[in-house]
């Protein structure tokens, strides 16, 4: 039994799951949770849906996939957006899939514990909600990675995240490190371009970057058709052959690919591959500099593994996200002390006492609808044999000593 506080009369009674998070992953699952009948409950710590989205992404950001891969179950994108939707376009499609699914979250509801005990208790600052079954749908990339990087603390200038960076005016002119390579690190670099400054980005280890396109098709596109017929090692190769053939040899430009391939590396790891949306004709004409590990920041700049000691004035930390899970559930051993689901895809998303994960998969918007379709039925069920077979679509959800009814 868990040790459990709470002021009188702050309780709840959820009659359907608890889903914490409202970004895409919690609003896939609610539509599914609508189409089936199953009342439910969103928690979300922010004032808005699709928060990541909202307020820590920079202006210049494009989905990184088609469309046709990105949208969530029940609703399209709408047919005026183009291949690529900005990131204003995203949250606008994140908007209206939740005015059409009447999908209302309960905002500024930060999570601070959930626990099995008997039943889901799931504790907020200002309630505690109770229910049959608890959907986590945080997702991978819940809080920012500040890694720890000696002398940081010592540098004149701004060091900021990458979940904070807006654009690149405010560094017009600027030397600017940029610690990380992955698509943020990427495309951080590049918009820096755009305002004269002049971006050195630290790449520490092995990275596999592909076109986004060849001859007009996306990359993604061909490697998914391909998996349908050839072994995954196989499409990897012929990945890399594509790669080889439209961006050339990068390991001349300090970018070494790793020995695993790309789709292999992602389902093993997690780590995205780069898809290029023009950094590397940048980094070949010498506007992005390639760097190096970094070995410490001085006050005016940094050393790096190579020898070499340059002056910057200012730093950029994109160095990703990570989950938040392991800070606030309890009493199960079904997440890594990473945040991540001890069982790999495609049986990640179901664990025990009524547990379930949305988001978690390593495959994108894919796999969340992949998760979100799953969840959704398998809560249906146990719901439809609890009300008798009744589908309960207008069912409410009950507070108990509260002032919303």
């Amino acid at each position: 039994m868990g040790s459990w506080k709470k002021e009188d009369g702050n309780y709840v009674w959820i009659h359907g799951p608890v889903i914490v998070g409202a970004g895409p992953s919690g609003l896939a699952v609610s539509a599914c949770l609508k189409q089936n009948g199953v009342p439910f409950l969103i928690l979300e710590r922010s004032n808005c849906i699709a928060s990541l989205w909202q307020e820590k992404t920079y202006h210049c950001l494009k989905l990184h996939l088609p469309s046709q891969f990105c949208q969530l179950p029940f609703l399209s994108f709408p047919e005026n957006f183009p291949k690529y939707p900005t990131k204003h376009q995203f949250i606008s499609y994140m908007e209206s899939y939740a005015t059409h699914f009447s999908i209302q979250p309960r905002f500024k509801q930060t999570v601070e514990r959930a626990e099995f005990d008997g039943f889901w208790r799931v504790q907020t600052q200002d309630f505690e909600y109770f229910s049959w079954w608890l959907i986590v749908a945080t997702g991978e990339n819940a809080e920012p990675v500040v890694p720890e990087i000696q002398g940081i603390e010592n540098f004149h200038g701004p060091v900021i995240h990458s979940s904070v960076y807006k654009s690149g005016s405010v560094f017009r002119n600027q030397r600017v490190l940029v610690v990380g390579c992955g698509n943020s690190g990427m495309e951080v670099s590049l918009d820096l371009c755009r305002f004269n400054a002049t971006p050195h980005m630290v790449v520490r280890n092995s990275i596999h970057i592909l076109p986004r396109e060849v001859l007009g098709v996306s990359t993604f596109a061909i490697a998914m058709a391909l998996l349908k017929w050839l072994p995954l090692r196989q499409v990897d190769k012929f990945l890399l052959l594509l790669a080889n053939f439209s961006l050339g040899n990068t390991d001349r430009l300090g970018l070494r690919r790793p020995k695993m391939g790309p789709i292999e590396l992602k389902n093993a790891t997690g780590k995205t591959p780069v898809l290029d949306v023009g950094a590397l004709s940048q980094i070949k004409c010498g506007k992005i500099k390639v760097m190096e590990g970094v070995t410490e920041i001085t006050k005016n700049g940094a050393k790096f593994m190579d020898g070499q000691e340059k002056e910057f004035d200012s730093i950029i930390l994109a160095t990703g996200y990570k989950s938040n899970v392991p800070n606030w559930l309890k009493g199960t051993d079904f997440f890594t002390k990473d945040g991540m689901p001890k069982t790999a895809f495609p049986n990640g998303w179901r664990g025990e006492n009524g547990l379930y994960v949305v988001g978690f998969t390593r495959r994108g918007l894919i796999g969340t609808s992949w998760d979100a379709v799953n969840i959704a039925g398998d809560i249906a069920d146990q719901w439809r044999i609890i009300n008798g077979g009744k589908n309960s679509c207008g069912s409410k959800i009950l507070f108990k000593d509260s002032q919303e009814k």
